[in-house]
């Protein structure tokens, strides 16, 4: 395993990426300019939990879908963090594992980032 910026094996840093979500996700953007393995791995972070983060905001202000919502959301919370660890051990295990659809808008926002 190759070395990150900060001084960690690049699997340890694509697993932390996860581990606050979309702020430790920003957090690695942010500080690792070079590894892809970890920019990919915190970019999906930011958008699975930050999509996560701001459909929970937005539906919280709709009464009518927001009764339907805390329904859902017990649920589907718990699939988020059954996801959330499967994604930490996928890339401790140095996988690039790519969810289907956040995984593809990752991998387009990482390319119009600018290093």
């Amino acid at each position: 395993m190759a070395k990150t910026q900060i001084g960690l094996e690049e699997n340890l840093t694509g697993a932390l990426a996860y581990v606050l979500g979309f702020v430790s996700g920003i957090f690695f953007l942010l500080t690792e300019k070079e590894n892809r393995f970890v920019r990919f791995h915190a970019m999906q972070s930011t958008v699975l939990t930050g999509g996560y983060f701001v459909l929970n905001f937005v539906i919280g202000y709709i009464p009518v879908v927001n009764v339907l919502w805390l329904v859902i959301s017990v649920p589907l919370g718990l699939a988020l963090l059954v996801l959330w660890f499967y994604l930490m051990y996928q890339a401790y295990q140095g996988k690039e594992y790519k969810l289907p659809v956040v995984g593809d808008i990752a991998e387009k926002q990482l390319g119009k980032l600018k290093v």
